[in-house]
């Protein structure tokens, strides 16, 4: 065998060593019985075809590598933005492995989270059993200052009643009387990941807001949204919120959560909002969203609460963020200080200095809807031409959006708007209807090998790069991140196109 003592291969090199190739020459003949290598890419080619797209694009009963992912996951990572909250999740074990898993991959922290364990006999019977062990094993085991309840598929279908099972759980002593147990119903087979994060939202503040009078005042609540830069984006936020001078308190701050130091020191929960400071957010003059799409049920919640309330699309770039910052200015009072305005003027001068090599590029951006939209706004401010703009979780009402966006500028005149497609609708599109770049996840890579196209990784999740989360995407200082990272793939195409000295190669950059 290739590996010994003396030869450890990663997995990579491992799996093109003879015992390997051979054997996996053998699987494809004998036990998968392959067509020919020729009519394999005889379809393949096809596939790429103007007939393939339009049956692919009519195709409604089917869903195909979606950009998105389920409720629970954007559940947990709500719950995960308060200070020592455990993420309880009504349900199996193997659900729970994939949140946790799926976070973890891409912040390289462990994420937290456990299951009420439910297998053939609850989902015949009911989960109420499983709560009550699981709250009390919960408590007990990891001294939680909250438990955030969310569901699976299993708990939805069955029918399982959280608030009931919760107050059983109470009545037979499973958790004080006093404790938070908040919770929210978060269903995988419907929506996505941001709609289980707003569901856990509202679910949390309702749970602490409910019931109470409201004394308005000066601060600012302010809400992320699911967000795979957070350890990155909310600290530009706070910086720049303290720059201002501004009263305000971030609702669900994970970005310590997913960033803890390798001191010796393990920390199951670290930062957070406070617990003690979910309470009086209430009186808050206002709640910001700084993604719609992730907080409808909860500012309307915040509204009827008595709230102003207001929401941006992921401020990302110059327009976004100056919207972003006259608000807060607006609702704050607070001027918005010089120090800042230079970092504007720096963006600017940036995106002026590499506008050349930016001007006309084409690029196919998919995810999130508020992601997709901030992103094909900053690439047209650039004189780039966001072509393909698709999210799998886009409703009508984002695709009506997105129109009236591209329709204010040149630059989106020949773009087209994906609602609820999914990747293999990509890889149609992007096979008839060609783009530079293409702006998205890890989950692009394979569309990058098989039609050449390079990925730029913006948007969550993101495996096969490490640490890109730790710093901002957010503000004029996350903005000339990004146009850092568009250039740097635009040079690194430049640089494999001419490659060749005296044929391709007539560059003269590194001249003395």
């Amino acid at each position: 065998m290739p590996q010994s003592a003396e030869k450890v291969l990663d997995h990579a090199p491992l799996f093109r060593e003879p015992e390997y190739t051979d054997m996996l020459a053998r699987k494809k003949t004998e036990f998968e019985c392959m067509p020919a290598d020729a009519k394999v890419q005889e379809i393949s080619d096809w596939t790429k075809s103007w007939e393939y797209r339009e049956k692919n694009l009519a195709r409604n009963a089917l869903v195909v590598n979606p950009a998105k992912a389920c409720q629970p996951l954007g559940a947990v990572f709500a719950a995960a933005g308060f200070e020592k909250t455990m993420s309880f999740v009504h349900g199996s074990q193997g659900c729970v492995a994939y949140y946790r898993s799926h976070l973890s991959r891409h912040f390289k922290e462990p994420s937290s989270a456990v299951s009420s364990s439910m297998t053939e006999d609850a989902a015949v019977f009911g989960g109420l059993n499983n709560m009550i062990d699981g709250l009390a094993n919960t408590y007990s085991l990891y001294q939680p200052k909250m438990i955030a309840v969310s569901t699976t598929c299993m708990a939805e279908v069955i029918g399982d009643d959280l608030h009931s099972f919760i107050e059983n759980s109470r009545k037979k002593n499973s958790i004080p009387e006093d404790f938070s147990v908040p919770f929210a119903h978060t269903p995988a087979f419907v929506g996505s990941h941001v709609d289980g994060y707003d569901n856990m939202m509202k679910g949390i503040l309702e749970s602490f807001w409910k019931g109470k009078t409201r004394a308005p005042g000066a601060q600012i609540n302010i809400i992320p949204g699911f967000d795979g830069f957070v350890v990155g984006n909310n600290r530009e936020l706070k910086r720049i919120l303290e720059l201002m001078g501004v009263d305000y308190k971030i609702l669900s701050d994970a970005a310590d959560q997913y960033d803890t130091p390798a001191d010796g020191e393990f920390r199951m929960y670290d930062g957070g909002t406070r617990i003690e400071d979910i309470e009086p957010a209430l009186n808050a003059k206002a709640t910001i969203s700084l993604q719609q799409w992730c907080t409808r049920k909860t500012l309307d919640y915040c509204q009827e609460s008595g709230q102003d309330t207001a929401s941006f699309h992921y401020p990302l770039g110059v327009g976004a963020t100056d919207e972003l910052l006259m608000k807060i200015s607006e609702l704050s009072g607070k001027e918005i200080p010089a120090e800042i305005e230079k970092e504007r003027g720096r963006l600017i001068d940036a995106m002026a200095d590499s506008q050349a090599h930016l001007h006309g590029k084409k690029y196919a951006i998919y995810g999130d809807p508020d992601f997709v939209y901030a992103m094909a706004r900053f690439v047209m401010e650039t004189g780039g031409e966001p072509t393909h703009c698709l999210a799998t979780n886009g409703t009508a009402k984002w695709d009506e959006q997105m129109k009236e966006l591209l329709a204010s500028s040149p630059f989106g005149a020949k773009a087209q708007v994906w609602a609820g497609k999914d990747l293999w609708h990509l890889r149609s599109l992007l096979a008839t209807e060609p783009t530079d770049f293409i702006i998205g996840s890890s989950y692009a890579k394979y569309l990058e090998r098989d039609l050449g196209i390079p990925l730029i990784r913006l948007t969550f999740p993101i495996f096969d790069r490490h640490h890109h989360h730790r710093f901002p995407v957010w503000g004029y200082q996350g903005g000339l991140r990004v146009l850092t990272t568009l250039l740097d793939k635009v040079f690194d195409v430049l640089d494999r196109e001419t490659i060749n000295p005296g044929v391709t190669d007539f560059s003269y950059d590194l001249t003395r």
